[in-house]
């Protein structure tokens, strides 16, 4: 039953992906385009997801999810040197390309070859970022 369910959401949130057009790499780069030919249209994708979201968080408190397990917990709401670093490189990433995680996995049904090439560099980055955090982490040998 997770399974399926995990099926069905992952399947809606690539179908809402495709309809709204975020797989679409020029719709992103056009909202980033403050200076030029703006596009707006991604602030109400992101409304669609934080006004929903806020919702859930408030609606599962004290519950426990239906399939078992438990709900994840708050995320931490600190600023601290890895968070603010890791979404400055996942907004240039972003900013380069066009493509966040979930766009670039449903872009791929579209074929050719930068959507592979890029869905590949994703995972060569997300395998090599734990590592580099370890290396970041480990206190400074005195010297």
């Amino acid at each position: 039953m997770r399974l399926f369910l995990a099926l069905l959401a992952g399947g809606l949130f690539g179908t809402g992906l495709h309809l709204s057009g975020m797989t679409d790499t020029q719709k992103v780069l056009g909202f980033l385009d403050l200076f030029g030919a703006w596009d707006p249209t991604l602030m109400f994708v992101m409304g669609g997801a934080i006004v929903p979201m806020a919702i859930a968080w408030a609606a599962t408190r004290g519950r426990s999810p239906l399939v078992g397990g438990t709900f994840p917990a708050k995320p931490d709401a600190k600023l601290d040197p890895r968070l603010i670093s890791g979404a400055v490189m996942f907004g240039i990433g972003w900013g380069l390309v066009g493509l966040c995680p979930g766009p670039a996995l449903a872009s791929l049904s579209y074929g050719g070859t930068s959507g592979i090439i890029f869905f590949f560099a994703m995972v060569i980055g997300m395998w090599f970022a734990p590592r580099v955090l370890r290396l970041l982490d480990r206190p400074a040998a005195a010297e």
